[in-house]
C-alpha cells in the first residue's frame, strides 16, 4: 500500500494518534488511524521463594484493579529493554535482578499500534527501590506459579501481557533443567 498524505491528530505523554491516506491495491483509497507508542517492557519477577511477584494497580481505562506482571515504557529510544527493565521493576515492586533473560519480543496490536513489548524472566531479586511514578499506586502480590494458573482459570488474571509473560516464563522453566522452580 502507498502511503500519501500523514497527519497528527492528538498527543499526550504516552502515545500519538495518527492519520493517514491510503492507497489500497485495488485503486482506491481510505483512511487510516494507528497509534505511535514507545517500545514497553513487561517483566516476570521470581523471587527467593520461587513465586512471581504481581502487581495489583487501577487501570482507568478498564474502570477496575487488574493483576499484572510489572511493565512500563522505554523512557527514550536511547534507553536500552534491559535497563528498562531493571527501571520498571524497582518502580513497581522494589527490587532488582542479577539475572535478566529475554523470553519473547513482539508488536502487541498490530492492527492499529506500533506498540512493541519485550517480556523478560527477571531472577535472583535484591531490593533496590526507587520512587514510583506519581500517578501509581501499587500493591506487590507474592503468587505460586500454580495460583497464578488458577487465577488465569478463574478469570482474576485478565491482562494479556500479564497471561502471555506468565506462560512464557513457565515454558522456560519447565524446558530449563538449571533453572528450580
Amino acid at each position: 500500500m502507498k502511503k500519501n498524505k500523514t497527519s497528527l491528530v492528538y498527543q499526550c505523554k504516552i502515545f500519538d494518534v495518527w492519520e493517514e491516506e491510503v492507497d489500497l491495491p485495488n485503486g482506491k483509497s481510505t483512511k487510516q488511524s494507528w497509534i505511535n507508542h514507545n517500545p514497553t517492557v513487561a517483566i516476570v519477577a521470581i523471587n527467593d521463594k520461587n513465586e512471581l511477584i504481581l502487581i495489583k494497580q487501577y487501570r482507568t481505562a478498564v474502570k477496575k484493579n487488574l493483576l499484572e506482571i510489572p511493565a512500563g515504557s522505554l523512557d527514550n529510544l536511547e534507553e536500552s529493554p534491559a535497563v528498562c527493565a531493571q527501571r520498571e521493576l524497582a518502580e513497581e515492586t522494589g527490587f532488582k535482578a542479577k539475572a535478566l533473560l529475554k523470553l519473547f519480543e513482539g508488536y502487541l496490536l498490530p492492527g492499529y499500534c506500533n506498540e512493541y513489548m519485550y517480556f523478560f524472566l527477571a531472577k535472583d531479586l535484591f531490593i533496590a527501590p526507587l520512587t514510583p511514578d506519581e500517578d501509581e499506586f501499587i500493591e506487590t502480590i507474592p503468587t505460586t506459579f500454580s495460583q497464578a494458573q488458577e487465577l488465569l482459570k478463574n478469570g482474576e488474571i485478565i491482562d494479556a501481557k500479564t497471561v502471555l509473560g506468565i506462560i512464557l516464563a513457565d515454558n522456560y522453566i519447565k524446558q530449563e533443567p538449571l533453572f528450580k522452580k
